[in-house]
C-alpha cells in the first residue's frame, strides 16, 4: 500500500472498482435491490462518517470513508447506464468540464490571484450559465447551518457582503439585543425569529474569522460528551446515582474533566 502510486495503478485500481460494481449488481441479492432512492440515505450516512473521521484526524479511517462513497457514486453511475441515461465516463467528463469552465484562472486567460477571486469567478461563471437566482444553487435539504453558510458564501460571490469582521461583529451585538428585546417581552414568535438572526449572523461572523461553524459545533459536542461520560464514570465509581447528585457535585467532576 502506498501514498504515491502511479497513474496506471490509480487507474488500474479504479477499473477494479468498476468491474466489482458490475459483479455485486448482477449477482448480489442486495445490490440487485438497489435503487437511487434507496442508496440517498447511504450517501448522506457515509458522509457523515466521513466528516466524524475528518474530525477525530483518524487517517486511515478517512480512507475507509472515502472508499465508501467513491463506491456509492460508482453505484449510481452504473444505475444511470442501466436507463441508458449516464455512464460513470459521461460523469467524469462532465465534471471535468465544469472544473475547466470554472477555473479561467488556470485554462483561460483570467487572472485570479486570492482564493476570494477564484470564488468570486465560480459564481458569476454559475449564474452567467444558468440565468438563475444567485442561491438557487444551495440544496434545500442541506442542514440549516451548511445552508447559511453557503447562502452567505454565494451572496459574497457577487459581491453582497461586509467589508470587515468587525461590521459582522456589531451586528452579531445588534441581534442579541433585538433577541432580548423580544424575551423580556415574552413574544414566543418574535423570539423565534430574532434567535435565527442571532444564529445566522454568528455563522457570517464565523467565515470571517475563518472558522467553520458546523466544525467547531462538533467539536463541542464531542467535548461535552467526554467531559460528561467522565461525570458519569465519577459518579459511578463512587456509588452514586448522577440524577440524585446536587449540582455543585457534578460539577466538580466537570472541573476535574476540563483538566484533564
Amino acid at each position: 500500500m502506498s501514498a504515491n502510486n502511479s497513474m496506471p495503478q490509480k487507474l488500474k485500481a479504479f477499473e477494479r472498482l468498476l468491474t466489482i460494481m458490475e459483479d455485486l449488481r448482477a449477482g448480489c441479492p442486495w445490490d440487485k435491490k438497489q435503487t437511487f432512492e434507496s442508496l440517498s440515505y447511504l450517501t448522506i450516512e457515509e458522509t457523515y462518517e466521513l466528516t466524524d473521521a475528518i474530525l477525530e484526524k483518524d487517517l486511515n479511517e478517512i480512507k475507509g470513508e472515502i472508499g465508501d462513497l467513491m463506491l456509492h457514486m460508482v453505484f449510481y453511475s452504473k444505475l444511470g447506464s442501466e436507463v441508458n441515461a449516464f455512464d460513470v465516463a459521461d460523469v467524469l467528463n462532465a465534471v471535468c468540464d465544469k472544473l475547466v469552465e470554472r477555473h479561467p484562472h488556470i485554462y483561460g486567460d483570467v487572472i485570479a490571484e486570492t482564493e476570494e477571486e477564484v470564488k468570486a469567478n465560480w459564481e458569476k461563471i454559475k449564474i452567467k450559465k444558468s440565468n438563475k437566482s444567485v442561491l438557487a444553487g444551495v440544496p434545500k435539504s442541506l442542514p440549516s447551518m451548511v445552508k447559511a453558510t453557503r447562502i452567505q458564501e454565494k451572496a459574497r460571490g457577487v459581491g453582497f457582503d461586509w467589508d470587515n469582521k468587525e461590521q459582522v461583529f456589531e451586528k452579531v451585538q445588534e441581534e442579541f439585543k433585538e433577541l432580548h428585546v423580544e424575551i423580556d417581552a415574552n413574544n414566543k414568535a418574535k423570539i423565534e425569529d430574532e434567535f435565527g438572526d442571532v444564529l445566522f449572523s454568528m455563522i457570517n461572523y464565523a467565515r470571517f474569522i475563518g472558522v467553520d461553524p458546523e466544525s467547531a459545533l462538533e467539536k463541542t459536542n464531542k467535548k461535552f460528551i467526554k467531559r460528561f461520560q467522565y461525570l458519569e464514570d465519577g459518579a459511578k465509581a463512587e456509588g452514586k446515582d448522577i440524577a440524585s447528585m446536587s449540582l455543585n457535585e457534578m460539577n466538580a467532576y466537570w472541573e476535574e474533566a476540563k483538566k484533564r
